[in-house]
């Protein structure tokens, strides 16, 4: 999708006069604004943490080794002049005449939001295609967990941690989400006291025990299967809007 915004932005550039306009241009060097520094998200699933090994070791961090290093954008062009820039991204301001180039206006956006339209359409579909499923997943969850399988699951689950002489947690997430955890470690990772551990390690044990994933998943699977019987037509559209992003990337990008 990068490939193909990128190819549609050039194509737009370049249908206004500029005809050496990048592929890929160096984006504009923004004020120094204080050191760099490197942020970690760390997130847990609803039913908990299921790795034993990696609970023993890392407890309710994570092996700093072993996370995610993105992979390096290909290379760049050069930086986009001024008056390039006024039409990479026209932002249409309130008492502001739209510019003028060699006789064209400059569509709202830019050629940047020339491209986005193409791509995925206007705000209404872009916000359903990006946004609903997220938003009927958090619903869903939401549902799961008043279920009383998984309440019930969830209170027999925090007995078991604290017959091992543990804090009592309402959810497995909430015991990943204590905050005595993560108090002055970097980078979101977390100190890995003895009690962290060992909570974490009870934490696995009684969820395994006591199968509250499989309840979980049981319940998630069921309120699933209801929630797209519910909204059908609104899941087919957002699948429709799918396949139609596909369709144009692949004609953007020359695929058949």
């Amino acid at each position: 999708m990068r490939q193909a915004k990128s190819r549609l932005v050039q194509r737009c550039m370049r249908s206004y006069g500029f005809a050496d306009f990048p592929l890929n241009p160096r984006p504009e060097p923004f004020p120094k604004m204080g050191s760099a520094f490197t942020a970690t998200v760390v997130s847990i699933s609803p039913y908990g943490a299921l790795d034993l090994g990696h609970a023993r070791r890392w407890g309710y961090g994570f092996d700093p080794d072993a996370t995610f290093t993105p992979k390096p954008e290909e290379p760049e062009g050069r930086a986009v002049t001024q008056r390039e820039y006024e039409v990479l991204n026209d932002f249409g301001e309130a008492g502001r005449t739209a510019a003028v180039v060699n006789g064209r206006k400059v569509p709202n956006g830019g050629c940047t939001g020339e491209s986005s339209r193409r791509l995925l359409g206007d705000e209404t579909k872009r916000s359903r295609l990006w946004g609903y499923v997220g938003e009927r997943a958090e619903e869903i969850d939401k549902a799961v967990a008043k279920d009383p399988r998984v309440r019930g699951v969830f209170g027999e689950w925090s007995r078991c941690v604290q017959d091992k002489g543990f804090k009592a947690y309402d959810s497995p997430r909430d015991a990943f989400r204590d905050k005595a955890w993560r108090d002055g470690a970097p980078d979101g990772n977390t100190g890995r006291s003895r009690r962290e551990l060992g909570t974490a390690v009870a934490d696995v044990e009684c969820n395994r025990k006591l199968n509250v994933a499989g309840v979980w998943w049981v319940v998630s699977d069921e309120e699933q299967r209801a929630d797209i019987r519910r909204h059908a037509a609104r899941y087919e559209a957002v699948r429709a809007d799918q396949e139609r992003l596909r369709g144009t990337l692949r004609e953007v990008l020359g695929e058949k």
